[in-house]
């Protein structure tokens, strides 16, 4: 099975949340592989998959030496688009799909995270949303308690809701909280929210990790 793994933007802790989700189905005895189809600013590797791979408390495996948990990486740290542009070469997508479906054929489940929010221009106006609903992948949402973050859910929610891609499951990040009235509110709002619209769809919190 597999899921893609988005944020309500940049830098909300969508990597190690990627982490947090494949340790917390490993502990259910599930067999887990994490991807991070397209990987931006690094050269030959990809630094959110050693993030992933330090959550989940697992060496380095064959598919990350193979890059199957990597198939595509640029060296501008961007957009998609921009770092291909920059780089002088298009975004391979048969070599993604072809990569994501031998880690299918291995695993249990398959996280694959985005690089940046839901509406991340991949090449032109193929945006991440288009890429996630040609591939009919669920979709785990990562959100937190910044300020200006349940605007922020809701507009990634609603496209989701408008292309028709099924909410696995939303996870709040409690790293960034810096004002407990705020978070409190956001958590609530958002269960109430999904309660409404993705009735069965919860929130789950990160419970701590190690940053």
């Amino acid at each position: 099975m597999k899921y893609f793994v988005t944020g309500i933007g940049t830098d909300v802790g969508k990597s190690w949340a990627t982490g947090w989700l494949a340790l917390r189905w490993m502990n259910e005895g599930k067999r887990v592989i994490t991807q991070k189809f397209i990987q931006t600013g690094n050269i030959g590797r990809s630094e959110d998959i050693e993030v992933h791979r330090s959550i989940m408390d697992i060496p380095m495996t064959q598919e990350d030496h193979d890059l199957l948990t990597a198939p595509e990486i640029f060296s501008y740290p961007c957009s998609p688009d921009l770092a291909s542009r920059i780089d002088g070469r298009d975004i391979d997508f048969d070599n993604i799909d072809r990569a994501s479906e031998v880690l299918d054929s291995r695993y249990d489940i398959v996280l694959i995270e985005g690089a940046g929010g839901i509406m991340v221009p991949l090449k032109g106006e193929y945006l991440t949303i288009d890429y996630i609903r040609d591939r009919k992948l669920p979709a785990i949402v990562v959100t937190n308690g910044q300020l200006g973050s349940i605007n922020h859910t809701l507009l990634t929610l609603e496209a989701i809701r408008r292309e028709g891609i099924e909410l696995a499951e939303v996870v709040y990040n409690h790293h960034f909280d810096k004002d407990k009235t705020i978070c409190d509110d956001t958590i609530e709002y958002l269960r109430e929210y999904l309660d409404r619209n993705f009735p069965g769809v919860k929130i789950t919190e990160m419970s701590d990790i190690t940053w």
